[in-house]
Formats: C-alpha cells, structure tokens, sequence
C-alpha cells in the first residue's frame, strides 16, 4: 500500500458550458473548464482548472451545469500525453472528479441531490 496522496479540491465557476460525450459502453463523459480565483496582498486572478467527469456524475454535470455555475469538485490530478497535428508530443492536465457538489442558488441543483459522487474505482490491477 502506497503513502502517496492524489487528491484536489476546488471551488469554482464554469468558464463555458460542459461538453458531453459518450463513449462505445453508453457511459457519458462530461468536461468543463472551471475558473479558480486567488489573491494575495496586491494582485488577483483566476486559474483555468479542466475537470472531466465519467459515468453518472458526468450525465448529471452535463444536464444540470452550465456557464457561471459555482460547484465544488473533487478528484484527481491526471496528466495525458498526445501528438497534436503537426506531430508534436503534447500533454494536457485536468482533475478526474470523484464528487461535485453544486453550490450558489440554482433551482435545478435544489431539485436534485446536492452532491454527485462518482462510484469507487476498482485498482485491483494497479502493481503498487
């Protein structure tokens, strides 16, 4: 058993509305873009954070979500590597969610339940 920790957590408003696909099994994937601020003592901004959610909690992102929804989300950092057009060797990070919770006022949120959570990953096959 690993002492390794992946584990994000973020709040934050969509930048754009969420994109959902489906894949071969029907299993929907849901991503979106999700503005996180900071500030320090003289300076303000915000960070771009990717999040992609499978399955169930990917459906419900994608009916539910939209551009300037506030949520909270829970996952893990995961970096993909892949050739671009021009075959240059590119990577691309997001945060894989494992629970979203929709915040602010909505009444669409209100309908539904208030946290959507991924179910638990079967790592039986992982060597470590």
């Amino acid at each position: 058993m690993s002492n390794d920790l992946n584990n994000c957590q973020f709040i934050g408003r969509l930048g754009k509305e969420p994109e959902v696909k489906y894949l071969q099994s029907g299993d929907a994937v849901c991503n979106f873009t999700l503005a996180v601020g900071w500030k320090s003592k003289d300076k303000e901004g915000a960070e771009w954070v990717n999040v992609t959610a499978f399955g169930k909690l990917g459906e419900v992102c994608g009916q539910y979500l939209h551009k300037g929804s506030q949520v909270f989300v829970q996952g893990r950092f995961k970096t993909d590597k892949y050739t671009d057009k021009n075959g240059v060797e590119k990577y691309s990070t997001k945060i894989q969610a494992d629970k979203i919770q929709f915040l602010g006022k909505n009444e669409a949120a209100d309908a539904i339940a208030p946290v959507a959570q991924a179910p638990a990953e079967d790592n039986s096959d992982i060597p470590f």
